[in-house]
């Protein structure tokens, strides 16, 4: 009997469009002799439609956007059998493993993930304490801090702290970091709202523009250095791909370039040395373990012309489509992009069969 599997995407994120792009290379790519795929889309409203099993392949992200009068369900059914109805239509409407496929706030932040914690589904990628670390640049810096890895300074600030003293945040970041910096949302990818920062007139704008999708941001030092990334995936024991360089032929590697103009080189492998390489692979191992990561990672460095590397951040659901970094660094080490679906949907389901074990009741 094939897996089948629910391709979770869309959801209440600025990242809704990326997240479209990459189901639609997934559900494309992934082996169907092996896996009935179910469309699952999630609006920019919340609602959860179910699309039928997947047959052919989707030719236009438009076919994935399901209409609010399409089949609605809600969360909790996907591990509940339907009511009756022909038994072997239940069975073909049930789910036994969900890839979900969320980039930013509410799916890549631990929130789905608890839900399907809660309906006790098997689900790709890294869990609920991972994912809401990993989107959290404050907490994910704070946690690479205590275990001892390299990284540029930074401060943090919420929209109420800012909003009551805007220039002492802005002499707090002057005195600390310098310029150039740059300004984040502390819960968003994809280079969402982030500004370099040469002066103070730009750091005013950037807070503004960084607070409109998160009530608490990140300040960075600006690192000079070749930005270098590596893909990990596993549970317990992770293992690590080639690295891989990106090149942007703007000041840095914003959302534009990254998915729009394409106006970015990405050098696979990249050029490295030997001790370079083994540095990179265990800050990144080291990382996947401080955060207790599992399924897969993307963690992304900076390597200075000292050769010092410094981890920037994880990014606990990369872009995934087959021209994204994550799956081509996978593709330079041997595993192509339908191999790697695969895996992770096993890594999957050999996490949730060891959480199984688990005694949760106690008696004495």
């Amino acid at each position: 009997m094939k897996t089948r599997v629910g391709i979770l995407y869309g959801g209440k994120s600025p990242e809704h469009n990326v997240s479209l792009s990459t189901a639609m290379a997934v559900m494309n790519a992934i082996d169907k002799n092996k896996f009935d795929v179910i469309p699952i889309y999630i609006t920019t409203e919340g609602q959860w439609i179910k699309g039928e099993r997947l047959t052919g392949k989707v030719n236009d992200i438009k076919q994935l956007q399901f209409q609010s009068d399409a089949k609605a369900i809600i969360p909790v059914a996907l591990n509940q059998t339907p009511a009756p109805s022909d038994g072997k239509k239940q069975e073909e409407e049930m789910v036994d493993v969900i890839f979900p496929l969320l980039h930013g706030p509410n799916g890549e932040d631990g929130t789905v993930q608890g839900l399907l914690e809660l309906l006790n589904i098997p689900y790709v990628g890294n869990g609920v304490l991972a994912s809401a670390v990993g989107m959290d640049k404050v907490v994910m810096k704070n946690l690479f801090a205590q275990a001892g890895l390299r990284q540029a300074k930074y401060v943090s600030f919420t929209k109420r702290e800012w909003s009551r003293n805007e220039e002492a945040a802005y002499d707090k970041v002057e005195q600390e970091l310098g310029y150039p910096c740059f300004v984040k949302p502390a819960n968003a990818g994809s280079s969402v709202g982030i500004t370099k920062c040469k002066q103070r007139d730009d750091l005013k704008a950037a807070f503004a523009e960084a607070f409109k999708y998160d009530r608490k941001i990140i300040v960075e030092e600006a690192i000079v250095g070749r930005e270098i990334e590596i893909g990990v995936i596993g549970n317990d024991d992770p293992i690590c791909s080639v690295v891989g360089e990106i090149v942007p032929k703007k000041e840095f590697y914003d959302y534009q370039a990254k998915y729009e103009d394409g106006n970015t080189e990405l050098i696979i492998p990249a050029d490295v040395t030997k001790e370079q390489y083994e540095t990179i692979k265990q800050m990144a191992i080291t990382a996947f373990k401080a955060l207790d990561l599992s399924g897969l990672v993307r963690a992304d460095f900076f390597l200075t012309e000292d050769g010092e590397a410094y981890i920037n951040e994880i990014n606990t659901m990369p872009g995934f489509t087959p021209y994204s970094m994550f799956p081509l660094l996978w593709k330079h080490s041997g595993i192509s992009y339908s191999e790697l679906i695969e895996r992770l949907v096993q890594l999957a389901i050999e996490r949730h069969e060891e959480k199984q074990t688990i005694t949760y009741t106690f008696e004495k």
